[in-house]
């Protein structure tokens, strides 16, 4: 609009013409805690001068502190090359391909990406990608329901807590069976999962690391499952799979994860990647968009959605999923990442996370009144027990450029001592030093 009522007389036509009487009365829809406190706007600036004003504002901001946090979400290098790949214009306005034959360039990029991905957890297939590990978590426990006709869900609690939100939120009005085991020294509970698993359970949910950073080898559960007829689903971070078991390895039917340690950056929460990998007999039932490879008449190389089972594609209830659109530019970026840093980089990779949480969980021993909490083995992540609630530690942290770790107390009752912490290799030996000695002063 050209013109803009600056006067009273202005407002007072503008009103008229409206049918009203009043400023109030044009917005009396809006309730009074969220109404402007005033419509006394500043005179406009140039376009410089608005810059300048936003970089006042930002540089209020500290973007140089020293974080330990993690909980699902981590703070990995992201090689430069990944931006500069994918933000060509090939592929920076890329979402999915509905023409597929006229996109062979990024249906390639996807059948890499699946490839990439079904070796790194050691499964047949994968899928072109999902929107994050919540929601892939959710739709393999829903594939589970479509393969074995049952009805209840069992959970480990060591999954996150805001997968097992999700989950819960999405089969609330399903008419499903969906229990969840407690740890047991911040493991699976061998258990009490064999005293749930009966001939009802389509499947058991479990996490490896699990939300604690413990380690744990599942074949044994796995086996146990799979001789009740039901099927496992794990959840997994992808960087630990350097030097991790595989889940192909423990026996695992369906695997699923967040991709954002794969060259994802962290971004105020996303945009993310949620990936799948499964067996190959199971792919009719597996939601999404499956990219594949095939010869045209001339017997030259291309690629072919060869299934996507959304409800736009087939017959509405027959689809596998309606909230299954892959990230593809996230998986683009996923997949020059582990190309990027290959195979004996990913292995070093994960090294280096497990050996400077290990220096972290020596150093940070040595304070007096801390303690490791469980005694499980660790990839990049573990829990230690403050003297005192952990709030209040980590407002003191923050004031002095650290961001130290996730407080469980958030999800876990009776762990308001307890803080997670994460490791990654951009954790430098005097940053890590520098936590446990401000620690250390904090707590005295």
């Amino acid at each position: 609009m050209d013109y803009i009522p600056n006067t009273d007389e202005d407002r007072v036509s503008m009103l008229a013409t409206l049918g009203l009487s009043s400023i109030e009365e044009l917005f009396k829809d809006i309730p009074q805690e969220l109404k402007p406190f005033s419509f006394n706007l500043p005179a406009g600036k140039s376009e410089l001068e608005v810059f300048r004003h936003l970089q006042a504002l930002a540089d209020k901001n500290n973007t140089r502190l020293i974080s330990f946090l993690g909980a699902g979400f981590y703070d990995h290098f992201i090689p430069p090359a990944i931006e500069s790949i994918t933000s060509r214009s090939e592929f920076y306005t890329s979402y999915t391909p509905y023409q597929a034959e006229i996109s062979q360039g990024l249906l390639q990029a996807l059948y890499e990406y699946q490839t990439a991905i079904s070796s790194l957890t050691g499964m047949e297939i994968s899928n072109a990608s999902l929107y994050d590990g919540g929601t892939a978590l959710y739709e393999a426990a829903m594939m589970a329901l479509r393969i074995t006709k049952r009805k209840k869900l069992i959970v480990d609690q060591g999954v996150n807590p805001i997968y097992r939100k999700m989950l819960s939120s999405y089969t609330k009005n399903l008419n499903l069976g969906l229990r969840e085991i407690p740890t047991s020294e911040g493991l699976a509970d061998r258990e009490k999962i064999k005293n749930t698993l009966d001939k009802d359970t389509a499947c058991l949910i479990l996490q490896n690391p699990n939300f604690f950073g413990g380690l744990d080898d599942f074949k044994d559960l796995f086996q146990l499952a799979h001789r009740n007829g039901s099927l496992i689903i794990i959840s997994v971070y992808p960087l630990s799979l350097g030097i991790v078991k595989s889940p192909g390895e423990m026996e695992a039917d369906i695997v699923v994860g967040e991709g954002q340690s794969l060259g994802l950056p962290l971004s105020f929460g996303g945009p993310y990647l949620g990936f799948m990998t499964t067996l190959k007999k199971y792919v009719r039932q597996m939601p999404g968009r499956i990219v594949g490879e095939t010869v045209d008449k001339r017997n030259r190389r291309g690629f072919v959605l060869t299934l996507q089972t959304r409800e736009q594609h087939i017959r509405r209830e027959k689809a596998t999923s309606n909230i299954c659109s892959n990230e593809t530019l996230c998986a683009l970026s996923a997949l020059i990442y582990l190309v990027l840093v290959g195979k004996e980089g990913i292995k070093e990779l994960s090294n280096l996370c497990r050996d400077k949480a290990y220096y972290a969980i020596k150093s940070l021993s040595k304070i007096p009144g801390i303690k490791m909490r469980f005694p499980a083995p660790i990839f990049n992540e573990f829990v230690i027990e403050l003297p005192e609630n952990c709030d209040a530690i980590i407002k003191k942290l923050l004031k002095k450029g650290i961001v130290a770790g996730f407080p469980l107390s958030r999800y876990y009752k009776g762990m308001e001592n307890c803080l997670l912490i994460a490791v990654t290799e951009k954790r430098t030996k005097e940053e890590i030093d520098l936590f446990a000695r401000t620690l250390g002063d904090v707590l005295q």
